[in-house]
């Protein structure tokens, strides 16, 4: 009867708890209006439906990059670069603590056995009976503990943890995504290095025939020393040049080893500079797919979502925590009764309500932070949105710019080649002297250097604008 009463009264209380841990101090997250416009600057506003299917930014970057040296490149740096496998440590790490938080509603479980043997001064409060030496007391029980989560706390903390682990991804996918970005703007570095040698080196070529025409019409009688000097000092200055050249090829192809994991080596690589159609022009769809398709905005938001469950892990801990416990076991005072049953068995059941009360000036304390900690993952979350917009207008300006560009030197390219070619037939008739061919030979140069620079740009800022879609993860 007794048993019944007890179990009459445990039960609406664990019911009413139960009832209450749906209870939560802070309110439902919810994501900030970032105000993000429906165009980028400069573009207009594109239909939904077809911008949702068409930004570049979802483009695998296998289907992305055309060249398959820049492939290779791009599949060893995720496999073995640095950065990338402490990403993926951090996620590991992140999905062990989840894991951990899981298990906060799960009630403690211990299993206990003791035994001790005490003795007692004969003139102390306690002495012991005539004949007995020491008492000795043993032990065995199970011990369960449960806390009722009243206020959210548990259910917070499992919150955050599965923000941090989402933040994880999040920004291992960003890290690939700079890491792409960055293969590819070396490897188009490498490839206008290479251009600009094989540029160099006919420049050179040419110096060299202009030198041996100058030294005959020299010996002829036709033009001064002064011209055959010149000319030798300008032969010199394009050999010091391709010597330079040299050395940043070096150098970039040890920068593209590092990215890579790997020590220093030649990179194999196309022969020239990809040229992009004149009007080649990457989709950058809504801005609001920034919101989903960029890593490190996402990881961003992870962070603020984090932020919000950890100020209510904090409110939490203002209010009293509610918690069960029950012992059961064997207990005798000597070893040979100590499994008898059921005369060794013991039972304990027991609620308590824990209200910290000194501790509420550092409780609230830390409560207000939380909250300020919070605050700022919002603006950080908003300063991220705002940059990831910036970049992909930057990217979009400097790709339609780029191509107009890429048209005038072309032009300006040819007409330089073929001035190069009249200035000789000139100066060997007598009619143009030698600085007339110097000028030419190096107008046309700067201008063959530029195109090739230019339409690296090109691919550069396709690059770029392929990153701040979000591409490249994928």
């Amino acid at each position: 009867m007794k048993k019944r009463i007890r179990e009459h009264r445990i039960g609406p209380i664990f019911m009413l708890l139960l009832f209450l841990s749906s209870c939560s101090t802070v309110g439902k997250y919810a994501q900030p209006d970032t105000r993000l416009p429906d165009a980028y600057r400069g573009v207009g506003a594109p239909d939904s439906a077809k911008a949702t299917a068409s930004s570049a930014g979802s483009i695998p970057y296998r289907s992305f990059f055309a060249d398959s040296s820049l492939v290779k490149l791009i599949d060893a740096a995720i496999e073995r670069n640095y950065d990338m496998q402490a990403a993926l440590k951090n996620i590991e790490y992140a999905s062990l603590a989840l894991k951990q938080a899981k298990l906060g509603n799960l009630p403690g479980l211990n299993l206990q056995a003791t035994g001790s043997t005490a003795t007692t001064s004969d003139y102390g409060s306690s002495p012991l009976p005539p004949g007995k030496e020491s008492v000795e007391e043993y032990t065995a029980s199970l011990m369960l503990s449960w806390e009722a989560d009243i206020w959210g706390k548990i259910r917070n903390t499992k919150k955050a943890a599965l923000s941090e682990y989402l933040r994880t991804v999040e920004a291992k996918k960003a890290v690939q995504t700079r890491l792409v970005a960055d293969v590819a703007q070396s490897y188009y570095n490498l490839l206008l290095l290479d251009a600009q040698r094989r540029i160099t080196r006919r420049n050179l070529a040419l110096a060299d025939t202009t030198l041996s025409m100058m030294r005959l019409q020299y010996d002829a009688g036709l033009v001064t020393s002064l011209a055959v000097e010149q000319q030798e000092a300008v032969r010199l200055g394009i050999h010091s040049g391709i010597a330079s050249l040299e050395q940043g090829i070096a150098v970039q192809e040890n920068v593209l080893s590092a990215l890579c994991g790997r020590l220093p080596e030649r990179i194999a690589r196309s022969g020239n500079v990809p040229k992009l159609p004149d009007e080649e022009c990457c989709s950058a769809g809504l801005p609001a797919l920034l919101l989903s398709n960029r890593p490190d905005v996402k990881a961003a938001e992870m962070a603020l979502m984090k932020a919000h469950a950890e100020t209510g892990v904090a409110s939490a801990q203002l209010y009293p925590s509610f918690s069960i416990s029950a012992e059961a076991g064997s207990n005798a005072l000597k070893a040979s009764n100590w499994f008898t049953f059921p005369g060794s068995l013991f039972s304990f059941v027991q609620g308590a309500v824990l209200q910290p009360i000194f501790q509420q000036g550092k409780l609230r304390t830390a409560y207000k932070q939380a909250k300020v900690a919070r605050d700022r993952e919002e603006i950080l979350f908003r300063q991220k949105v705002l940059d990831a917009v910036q970049e992909v207008s930057s990217a979009l300006a400097a790709l339609q710019k780029l191509a107009v560009r890429e048209k005038a030197v072309k032009k300006q390219a040819g007409i330089l080649r073929t001035s190069v070619d009249n200035a000789e037939l000139l100066f060997k008739s007598g009619m143009a002297d030698y600085l007339e061919v110097i000028t030419a030979q190096a107008n046309a140069y700067d201008a063959e250097l530029s195109l090739a620079d230019i339409r690296r740009q090109r691919l550069v800022a396709r690059t770029e604008l392929y990153r701040a879609l979000g591409g490249g993860w994928k």
